[in-house]
């Protein structure tokens, strides 16, 4: 089935006629008698064959509420809701996509595709929609928010996931406009100017040769008080791209996370791999990152050429020595027709791991993983039919849980123990400090846990040691560091509040009251946060002031 084919199946199973608005409206009666919903969904099939989608039915409810026809009902809409997992972290993910570019790396196993930014592959979900809007950042983040609206989720707080290969090597007048563009979506206004045709072509990605075609700051400043706020940037680079100029750059684009790949900890395998850096690379920019105050994701890949399942156990656990990220994401090396590597294994130089192979690999480092980490992914969503040799199922994270259950061991990683839609009362909640050091900082991570062991919520605060890295910026002068806060539930729009909700309790405040006890204890005289640009209100609100690059706070 070509793209355009699988376009059309999925538009044609979205649109909402008259008619499947009518049998929506009649599921919807029997849900709110008390039906399940999927057995009311499978009593009233379409003409022609298929369901209705939840989407439809969400459409349905909110026509009947503006129709008068039904009171709003929040738990109603939670039962319809498509994916509600989607948003029980607290916040609700857009991801977009850069366009094709050249990226500086030259490893071995990234798959090749004129069409896409290098690494990715057009029938990946999230790179079809790119692909479709021309990879437009205002068109992807304006048709994502309608149709995770369309799907009952709320979009008030949005954290952008900007994805494509080497962010750092993409010019910056391009990433500027882009990130501008994202925001235009975000506010509902359009205020950036297109880019000259010129400069949506190639050059070197830190040279800025062409003036500025936004304005940035004004266009983020909307956003404080916009419709849907960002309340987190995250962009994906390199190693060998991060030095303090990067990061002050980033500040301005307005990033608070960054994804790096590490892929491997063992200079051997990244020199086999084509890796571009060495080990101490990974260490320094995981520093540096740190002291700027950015919450750090990295990826790792099992299964890499040269690597075995023991290397691969051994490699693991090196991730917890100075490294510590705050979220992981685990990527087993596929095999794919369009990467180099597919030359090495057609001369029997490489060897996938096979399925079982994997799962038993995966199911032994996961009850290890700290309390403080949180693991993302343990496999990427590239679709089976890319896949030369070795394992092809996406759904590798239910099998591991299913063998470790079988086994009798648990994670206890953070996403592991969200406390996601269950009620929280913040009377029985206890305050947990874990304290663990990483490279040249005194980590803490603060959290409110509930008595079986779920996170209601948590902060990250950095204590910099005197060997810290040097930022060069001047907001950080003697400043302990949040570097974040996280509320967990399910995503509730701005001021609302809902009966047992975590995000209502108040528990940011007090996660940040503790933040700032224990830095004024170790001798600092200021809190840095590096705060989105959509919750700036939120820490101006508690006694934080506008400095150039964070908002800071004076605590002696």
């Amino acid at each position: 089935m070509t793209l355009t084919e699988r376009q059309q199946r999925w538009q044609q199973a979205n649109t909402l006629t008259p008619e499947k608005l009518d049998l929506a409206r009649q599921v919807l009666d029997e849900i709110r008698a008390g039906r399940d919903v999927m057995d009311a969904l499978r009593d009233y099939p379409l003409h022609g064959g298929g369901y209705l989608t939840k989407a439809a039915l969400v459409a349905a409810y909110r026509q009947m509420v503006d129709s008068t026809i039904i009171h709003a009902d929040g738990r109603l809409l939670e039962r319809i809701r498509m994916k509600p997992v989607r948003t029980l972290s607290g916040v609700t993910t857009v991801t977009v996509l850069t366009k094709p570019y050249p990226c500086p790396g030259k490893c071995i196993f990234c798959p090749t595709d004129v069409r896409m930014p290098k690494s990715y592959l057009p029938d990946e979900p999230g790179a079809m929609r790119a692909l479709e809007h021309e990879f437009d950042p205002y068109a992807q983040v304006e048709s994502r928010i309608r149709a995770l609206t369309n799907l009952g989720h709320p979009t008030d707080k949005i954290e952008l996931l900007i994805l494509g290969g080497t962010w750092s090597s993409y010019r910056r007048d391009y990433q500027e406009w882009f990130v501008a563009r994202c925001f235009d979506a975000m506010n509902g206004s359009i205020t950036a100017a297109p880019l000259p045709a010129g400069e949506r072509e190639g050059g070197e990605g830190k040279q800025n040769s062409a003036p500025s075609v936004v304005n940035l700051s004004e266009i983020q400043a909307i956003n404080e008080s916009a419709p849907h706020r960002n309340v987190g940037l995250v962009i994906e680079t390199r190693p060998d791209e991060i030095t303090p100029d990067e990061l002050r750059w980033l500040r301005h684009l307005g990033v608070t996370k960054v994804q790096m790949g590490a892929q491997s900890l063992d200079d051997r395998i990244l020199e086999l791999n084509k890796r571009g850096h060495d080990v101490e690379c990974t260490r320094k920019a995981t520093a540096l990152l740190r002291a700027a105050g950015f919450k750090i994701v990295l990826h790792w890949m099992p299964n890499l050429l040269g690597a075995t399942p023991e290397s691969d156990r051994e490699d693991f656990a090196r991730l917890w020595i100075d490294f510590c990220p705050d979220e992981i994401k685990i990527y087993p090396n596929q095999l794919l027709a369009s990467a180099e590597l597919n030359e090495y294994w057609q001369r029997g130089e490489f060897h996938p791991y096979t399925t079982e192979e994997l799962v038993d690999l995966i199911a032994d480092i996961k009850p290890n993983i700290p309390r403080y980490c949180r693991v993302n992914r343990v496999i990427r969503d590239i679709p089976s039919t890319n896949v030369v040799e070795g394992n092809r199922r996406t759904s590798l994270r239910q099998d591991i849980l299913e063998e470790m259950k079988r086994r009798g061991t648990h994670c206890e990683c953070v996403r592991c123990r969200e406390v996601r839609g269950k009620a929280v009362d913040s009377e029985t909640l206890r305050l947990d400090d874990l304290v663990y050091q990483a490279g040249a900082a005194e980590e803490h991570f603060i959290s409110f846990v509930t008595p079986d062991d779920k996170l209601a919520g948590f902060v990250r605060l950095s204590l910099p040691r005197e060997d810290s890295p040097q930022t060069g910026m001047s907001d950080l002068d003697n400043a302990a560091l949040i570097r974040e806060v996280h509320v967990y539930g399910q995503s509730l729009p701005v001021g609302a509040e809902k009966a047992g909700a975590a995000q209502h309790s108040g528990l940011g405040t007090r996660l940040l009251e503790e933040g700032e006890r224990m830095a004024r204890e170790n001798g600092f005289s200021r809190l840095a946060v590096i705060s989105a640009v959509g919750t700036r209100q939120y820490y101006l609100d508690r006694g934080f002031e506008r400095g150039e690059y964070y908002l800071v706070k004076k605590i002696n």
